[in-house]
């Protein structure tokens, strides 16, 4: 991978840098990710918080309380909508970048499914990534 990778929103009223690399990725089949996304799941890379830049723009936050109880900051484009990451509220110094929102994502395969006891029947999970019901342990 190289880095930094670029990403931003789909209008471009946002943009950031990733100075981290990416490893396997994340997708989270929660019921707020699905609301968030529009999907059935949001496809997510967890980095260190220090490793992302906003280099354009100011993403807008929304507050939630997640299905795990914690308290969930989700940042989005407050123009057309596109999620960029998230974070828990009492743990910034790591945080969950959007694949989607990456200009080019590196090619990583999804290699944990969680919240996967709320998957819409229609999401297809791959049986040889590891699948969680919930968030994992820890």
């Amino acid at each position: 991978m190289t880095t930094p990778l670029t990403g931003g929103c789909l209008c471009g009223a946002i943009r950031y840098t990733l100075s981290a690399p990416i490893g396997g990725l994340r997708a989270c089949h929660c019921t707020d990710c699905q609301k968030a996304s529009g999907t059935g799941a949001s496809v997510n890379a967890v980095v260190p918080g220090d490793a992302l830049k906003i280099t354009w723009g100011t993403p807008r936050r929304y507050a939630r309380k997640a299905d795990s109880g914690r308290i969930l900051l989700r940042y989005f484009c407050g123009d057309c909508g596109s999620p960029l990451y998230s974070h828990r509220e009492i743990s910034p110094e790591r945080v969950v970048i959007r694949m989607g929102s990456l200009d080019n994502p590196p090619a990583v395969k999804i290699a944990t499914n969680i919240w996967t006891r709320s998957a819409r029947a229609w999401s297809w999970i791959d049986p040889a990534a590891e699948n969680l019901p919930a968030n994992p342990p820890g």
